[in-house]
């Protein structure tokens, strides 16, 4: 895509050598002799960038900035001037130059100026993008909605986006969009143009989770046999998301703990104190009160965490809004794949609206993405989709009464023996389908992949 400039400029020969210079660089270019000129140019079209001078036959440069702010907030400006003064760089800058050139100039000066003015907006084109895409993929998928819980959930996340700094804690079953939740935030925080960095607590061993955190020096332990950083350093000016924070080990709780106190830590096997500006957000699908009172989880951790909470709705709970985010994806799926699915019976309906739905959204999603693909007719009936036989949430425990369980007395300090028994009956049980054993067991996949490479199960 070319990049576009307009040069508003009364001086020929100004303007003749900032056009040739341009054009040798491939830029489509404007001209204008007049702030009038100038302003109508810019009032018909669009322009990466805006040569501006000071001193206009009609008006001065500040005045067709001031117009120019009026319809376009995100317009770069570098204004030009043989008249300079403080005041008028300060007056310049205030009303939103990028830069500010006193003549004469030298070529060099002022392309090392035009590069970091189009940097600049290439960026904030880039954060448009990202955002507009959060808001089709985040917004469409999982905030579709108009039942209470959702718009109240809406209303918030729109409230501590813009503070760009506190500690958030997601609750949420799985399948309702806790990543999608963070996702969210930090592309309308203050943070949007830095990192985001998504890490999942149980799909990483403990010790190579502390040291993805935190990083390590070399040597630190018989692998480590470069520096490296870790995931936080790497965030620096952005946000860090924490999945499934439920599962962390307490001795790496800590370490986190002190982190979101202090913001400094030290990678593993190194001394140096390392200091970092992140926002954490972190998330579990299952009550965490449960961890703190067996003792897996820190009550202080918790509460650092928990600066903001925000409680993302099971789908069943949703009332009306099955209904609603179906047709919804019916739509989206039947333009994905080019297909005349236009409709959906209301026995069809009715029949998503009595579903339990212990995947959430992606579990609808995911079953009318299935029944459009496979549709012969342009309307989708209840034949059309298949839906799981549970009937309890994907966070429910499992059906203990199901599964051998120790003698009374069994000792606490042999629990770890109960959970790799428990772990072999389901893979037994399952045939080693690992995505059913996760079902039996009521936890999810990757949880499950994490204890079986714990007790050597894999």
């Amino acid at each position: 895509m070319s990049i576009r400039v307009l040069i508003v400029e009364d001086e020929a020969l100004i303007r003749w050598s900032l056009r040739k210079k341009f054009e040798e660089r491939g830029y489509e270019v404007s001209e204008a002799e007049t702030g009038d000129a100038g302003i109508q140019l810019l009032t018909d079209g669009d322009f990466d960038l805006v040569m501006l001078d000071y001193q206009l036959p009609d008006m001065t440069g500040l005045d067709v900035l001031r117009r120019l702010r009026e319809r376009d907030a995100d317009a770069i400006v570098i204004m030009m001037t043989a008249y300079s003064t403080i005041k008028t760089a300060v007056d310049a800058v205030r009303l939103g130059a990028f830069d500010y050139l006193a003549k004469p100039f030298q070529m060099d000066e002022l392309l090392f100026t035009v590069d970091k003015a189009l940097e600049t907006t290439r960026l904030r084109r880039e954060l448009r993008a990202l955002r507009s895409q959060l808001q089709r993929d985040f917004g469409s998928d999982m905030l579709i909605g108009q039942h209470a819980s959702i718009q109240a959930l809406l209303d918030t996340i729109r409230r501590v986006a813009t503070s760009g700094s506190s500690t958030i804690f997601v609750r949420g079953e799985t399948g309702t969009g806790k990543d999608l939740v963070a996702r969210l935030i930090h592309g309308a925080s203050p943070r949007a143009q830095q990192p985001f960095i998504n890490i999942t607590c149980t799909a990483i061993s403990d010790t190579l989770l502390e040291s993805e955190l935190f990083g390590h020096e070399r040597g630190a332990f018989t692998d480590a046999k470069t520096q490296k950083k870790g995931l936080l350093e790497a965030a620096d000016g952005g946000t860090v998301f924490l999945d499934e924070i439920g599962d962390m080990a307490p001795s790496l709780q800590a370490k986190l703990l002190r982190f979101l106190e202090e913001r400094r830590f030290r990678r593993v096997g190194g001394t140096q104190e390392i200091t970092v500006d992140v926002r954490v957000i972190a998330a579990t699908n299952r009550p965490i009160e449960d961890a703190i009172r067996a003792g897996t989880f820190r009550e202080d951790l918790f509460y650092r965490l928990n600066v903001v909470s925000l409680s993302l709705p099971a789908l069943r709970e949703r009332g009306d809004d099955v209904k609603l985010l179906a047709r919804h994806f019916v739509s989206r799926f039947a333009k994905e794949f080019k297909k005349p699915v236009s409709e959906i019976t209301e026995r069809a309906l009715a029949r998503l609206a009595t579903h339990n739905w212990p995947g959430n959204v992606r579990e609808l999603r995911n079953a009318v993405e299935r029944a459009v693909l496979l549709s012969r007719t342009a309307v989708l009936d209840e034949d059309d989709f298949v839906l799981s036989q549970r009937s309890e949430p994907a966070t429910a425990p499992c059906q203990l009464e199901n599964l051998i369980l120790p003698p009374a007395g069994f000792p606490l300090d042999r629990l770890s023996d109960l959970e790799k028994s428990m772990l072999k009956q389901a893979l037994e049980r399952t045939h080693n389908n690992q995505v059913q054993a996760a079902e039996l067991l009521g936890v999810t996949r990757d949880r499950l992949r994490y204890r079986m490479q714990k007790y050597g199960l894999m």
